[in-house]
């Protein structure tokens, strides 16, 4: 809200000759520059982790993606940084999301490092990140939490929550996971939120890791499959969620009674995790179609000459507020998870708001 002097100075400087309005700017600027703003709050990575969960996210996900679809959040293309390898840096990459979902009282910026890989000779982890939640009132920054990616990585874990409710049918019970690292946990603890369900696994490390924790951790029994062959075949919804350096599937392998294909791997225009006969064939749902064209699995259908942007079916927000329907049938059906700002505005939001009062 805007102060009675700021009022005052507008409505002073409408009736102003122009060099008068330049002096009275320069004043406001002064004036503005030398108002003192608490230091933002910093949440360091053990208050974050300790304190948050998936679950937390999944509601203001779910809104976040309803206003996306009605136009009521302000969401800029992702920013790269490509930082080259040299004796003196790198190699890594540095990706800057954000957005502001209309009348909420904050919105987020992320910055989000990885693949710094030489980190691993030092004993650090690859990926470092933060978050930095901005008052919406008066544009000063609030929090910084210290997540690295662990924020991030809840987010996706909400949207594919959204997905598997929107996107899917209750029959659809056997729950396969290709790829089983950190994004596989939360996407298993967000099916479980959806509704019960029989999982599998498949992953070239860290298979069997995987399903005995979240079967002991969620109560969903788990089997390891050998291949990601063979867990397409028993797979009714599938999540892949890998590093994205090559398809984890074939259209063959798919289960003929219909499939949801819910993708998050790729994130930048050299990754892709589904095939373009596969996109081709399905019912296209992004999360984000300007995003997804460019650096999603869309992308790589556009490339491929398969697919144009008129072929995408909708975007997640549309099926979410009932624009759109979800599962039709026996159909293959995509879901596109790029990662979207309006996601990292709504659990900036959710962060703020609980975190804020410890």
């Amino acid at each position: 809200m805007l102060s009675s002097f700021t009022r005052l100075a507008i409505r002073r400087a409408s009736s102003l000759p122009v060099s008068t309005v330049s002096n009275t700017k320069s004043t406001a600027t002064r004036a503005f520059a030398s108002t003192g703003f608490p230091p933002p709050r910093l949440f360091d990575y053990e208050t974050v982790t300790g304190n948050l969960t998936v679950a937390d996210a999944i509601e203001s996900v779910e809104e976040a993606f309803k206003a996306l679809a009605k136009g009521k959040v302000d969401v800029p293309m992702p920013m790269h940084i490509g930082i080259e390898e040299s004796n003196v840096a790198g190699p890594g990459d540095c990706h800057i999301k954000g957005g502001y979902v209309s009348a909420t009282p904050t919105f987020t910026v992320k910055l989000a490092c990885v693949s710094f890989y030489k980190n691993l000779e030092k004993g650090l982890p690859p990926g470092s990140g933060i978050f930095i939640v901005v008052n919406a009132v008066t544009g000063a920054p609030l929090g910084v939490f210290q997540e690295n990616r662990f924020m991030t990585d809840l987010r996706t874990g909400a949207a594919g929550a959204v997905a598997m409710k929107y996107c899917t049918s209750p029959e659809q019970d056997v729950v396969g996971f290709i790829g089983c690292g950190a994004i596989a946990k939360n996407m298993a603890r967000a099916a479980a939120a959806v509704r019960p369900y029989k999982g599998v696994a498949y992953a070239i490390d860290g298979a069997e890791e995987f399903a005995k924790e979240m079967s002991e951790e969620l109560g969903v029994p788990f089997e390891v499959a050998s291949s990601a062959k063979e867990l397409c075949q028993k797979s009714d919804v599938i999540y892949t969620q890998t590093p994205g350096g090559s398809t984890v599937l074939e259209k063959d392998w798919l289960n003929p009674k219909g499939v949801t294909i819910i993708a998050s791997g790729s994130d930048q225009p050299t990754k892709c995790e589904i095939p373009p006969d596969v996109l081709a064939a399905s019912k296209y749902i992004s999360d984000l179609t300007k995003q997804t064209s460019k650096v999603g699995e869309l992308r790589s259908a556009l490339a491929a000459g398969v697919m144009t942007e008129a072929d995408v079916y909708a975007e997640l927000g549309e099926v979410v507020n009932g624009d759109k329907a979800g599962r039709e049938g026996n159909e293959i059906i995509v879901v596109d998870l790029t990662g979207t700002g309006a996601q990292d505005a709504a659990i900036g939001q959710v962060a703020w708001d609980k975190l804020s009062q410890l």
